[in-house]
């Protein structure tokens, strides 16, 4: 059954968007009495479709449902190819990630002007939406505005990573053996040329642990999906 979200609900019925709209009936070509799931504020509906231009369903049945992760991990990916961005917006999503933040770096090798931030992070939300209803979440994860080293360096975190290849790095699996009580975590990727020693120096001294995920260096885009894997494995108990 084919999964949307809804911020409109009007006593037992919800209005979905433009967009959904456009998918269930161009798409999947569904008809009125097709039932479809809707999430609102969280929560799980079987809703059966009684209009379609645009689509407003009615809801059947309220289901005891939850797939998200325990703890919210952000992942903070340094700006790359837009087909790397993409995948790690898509997988990171499918594995739990409760929001993402592009980040400017200096090795990055995507340089964006200042008005095509807004469309990149409006296109790079519509991503994150689409793997939401494949994967069936209960949130859609936050795609933020572009930030910088010293834009994050201030946010407030229980527990911040940062993925180096430095040899002095902890292992990752030690790091989140040592944070079970972690609630919110920020990890911070960098690009395919990595960051520049005074960047991971400055994270290093604003409270983020330099931890390594293994001796082999991973792909930026590889990164994120074996660092969400593991917090899976750690915290999905």
């Amino acid at each position: 059954m084919q999964r949307y979200f809804s911020n409109l609900k009007d006593n037992n019925k919800f209005k979905l968007s433009i967009d959904d709209t456009y998918h269930i009936t161009k798409v999947m070509r569904m008809q009125k009495g097709d039932k479809v799931e809707v999430i609102y504020q969280e929560k799980l509906y079987i809703t059966k479709i009684i209009e379609l231009n645009p689509v407003v369903v009615e809801i059947i049945e309220e289901i005891n449902s939850y797939n998200e992760l325990e703890i919210k991990v952000t992942i903070c990916q340094s700006l790359v190819k837009e087909t790397k961005m993409d995948l790690i917006l898509e997988k990171g999503t499918e594995l739990g990630a409760y929001s993402f933040i592009p980040l400017e770096v200096r090795n990055s090798i995507i340089k964006l002007k200042s008005n095509d931030k807004q469309k990149k992070v409006i296109r790079w939300q519509k991503i994150v939406k689409d793997a939401c209803r494949q994967s069936k979440r209960n949130i859609i994860p936050e795609v933020l505005s572009i930030k910088t080293i010293e834009d994050i360096s201030k946010l407030d975190y229980d527990l911040k990573i940062l993925l180096s290849v430095n040899e002095v790095s902890i292992s990752l699996k030690n790091v989140l053996q040592n944070h079970e009580k972690c609630d919110k975590m920020i990890i911070v990727i960098g690009p395919e040329g990595g960051f520049k020693n005074e960047e991971e120096d400055y994270l290093i001294k604003n409270g983020f642990i330099r931890t390594s995920l293994g001796n082999r260096v991973l792909r930026t885009e590889t990164a994120s999906i074996t660092a969400l894997s593991m917090i899976n494995y750690e915290y999905e108990r």
